[in-house]
């Protein structure tokens, strides 16, 4: 698609201009906006494999690195207090939060005992977690959960080194209906348009998600940041965006027709609720605490060091981990707005008018513009603005520029990393392929 091309490209260059990072001199975060509403993130990076598409700050797990690694993280999340936040939800991302299953659950309850606020509790996983000695311990403690599984086809799995570790599809859809009745949401990553990824492949990725039960999917495009080009090539292949809103068709019909309501242009809900992956439309800004952390406040984006060597060394000395910095423009302010709550499915323009002193008319003419001509929007009224199919699927393109764009932010960040930690992040991706004999590429569900 055409406009596609276009606006990708665009987002791309605004971002690779916008995000430039320079040194934070500053040992702690900003203090809080009174009244302002914000979301606590927690990043823990370790991983029991490294997978080769993934661009978040992510390490081989080691006890003896994990384990000082959650006490450095709940000091820093006592210094989010000391600074006079309060948080009424909490998000731990990684990584694999729940590799240190005691470790996570000790940092939960602290923060529920350190925020009054804090109503809930959303966390990240991996499929092998998802059995009773690990979800008896998140009962009552983590209300939202997300398990990272990315596709249903044992030939893909094994295709990202995810089959032998965390099992085969049939394996995996067995432990999600196990788990599903703990949680108030549980969620289930996918990635779309792997270039191995048939239409078949897709549509049976469909047919598990019904099968399983989840109360909610979130479809991401494959997307990549150059310092894991090489080893995604390597393993499934080098991304390619042309059959990518075919794909998206098939992913938002089925689902719709089968019930799931939509609550961003790529995630899915039954009727449990809000969303828990795509807090960035929820919560505006959002401090972030970890290795590899990235704060939103006041038009900053602040990136904490991405070396957990660092990171253990500057917590005990009261400093948090912010080590970069990044500034958006008034401009880009406004245009950032646009995209979230378009990728939300609805603009308030009010609130727009409000928040910024002007029309959203006034402000994006050109924007406004490209996305009339290009057909994005059902609604376009003096109070909001809501989008077609169309729109829908150019607002996945724009996200997943957006994230390539953040993901270039961390390879940024990554740079500055030492030559043994390069070495341990590097070396530790599993660019070689699996395929179990026994094991038949693609799921069927019964």
């Amino acid at each position: 698609m055409l406009s596609e091309r276009m606006l990708s490209r665009a987002v791309g260059v605004l971002m690779d201009y916008e995000l430039r990072l320079k040194p934070c001199e500053a040992a702690r975060l900003p203090k809080p906006q009174a009244g302002k509403r914000y979301m606590l993130y927690m990043h823990v990076p370790f991983c029991e494999r490294l997978c080769p598409y993934c661009s978040f700050n992510r390490y081989p797990f080691s006890e003896d690195r994990a384990v000082p690694y959650y006490e450095n993280l709940r000091r820093e999340m006592l210094m989010l207090a000391e600074q006079g936040y309060d948080f009424d939800s909490l998000y731990i991302g990684g990584g694999t939060p729940t590799i240190l299953i005691d470790e996570l659950c000790r940092t939960i309850d602290l923060a529920r005992e350190t925020f009054p606020s804090l109503k809930e509790v959303s966390s990240e996983t991996n499929p092998n977690h998802l059995i009773p000695e690990y979800l008896d311990e998140l009962d009552g403690r983590v209300q939202r959960l997300s398990v990272g599984v990315q596709s249903f086809d044992n030939g893909l799995l094994a295709q990202m080194g995810r089959l032998k570790k965390y099992g085969s599809a049939e394996e995996i859809i067995s432990r999600i209906k196990l788990a599903a009745p703990y949680f108030e949401s549980l969620n289930v990553d996918m990635i779309f348009n792997f270039p191995a990824q048939t239409k078949d492949m897709l549509i049976n990725d469909l047919a598990a998600i019904l099968e399983s039960g989840t109360t909610q999917t979130t479809f991401y495009p494959l997307m990549a940041s150059p310092s894991v080009e090489r080893s995604l090539a390597a393993t499934v292949g080098k991304v390619d965006h042309a059959r990518e809103e075919e794909f998206y068709d098939i992913i938002w019909r089925t689902l719709t027709d089968a019930g799931f309501e939509m609550s961003s242009a790529w995630t899915f809900d039954r009727g449990a609720g809000d969303m828990i992956d795509e807090y960035v439309v929820n919560y505006e800004e959002y401090p972030a605490i970890g290795s590899g952390g990235i704060t939103y406040l006041e038009g900053n984006l602040y990136v904490n060091t991405f070396s957990v060597t660092e990171y253990n060394e500057v917590i005990p000395q009261g400093r948090m981990s912010v080590k970069d910095v990044t500034h958006f423009s008034r401009h880009n302010l406004m245009r950032y707005r646009l995209m979230m709550q378009l990728f939300g499915l609805r603009l308030d323009k009010r609130d727009f008018e409000r928040d910024f002193g002007t029309s959203i008319e006034r402000a994006l003419p050109v924007e406004l513009a490209f996305l009339r001509a290009a057909g994005a929007f059902a609604t376009d009224n003096a109070e909001e603005l809501t989008l077609t199919s169309k729109g829908r699927y150019l607002c996945v393109a724009m996200m997943r520029q957006f994230f390539v764009g953040v993901n270039n932010l961390r390879d940024q960040a990554r740079a500055k990393l030492d030559g043994y930690e390069k070495k341990l992040i590097f070396d530790g991706i599993d660019d070689g392929c699996e395929m179990a004999p026994e094991i038949k590429p693609g799921f069927r569900p019964m």
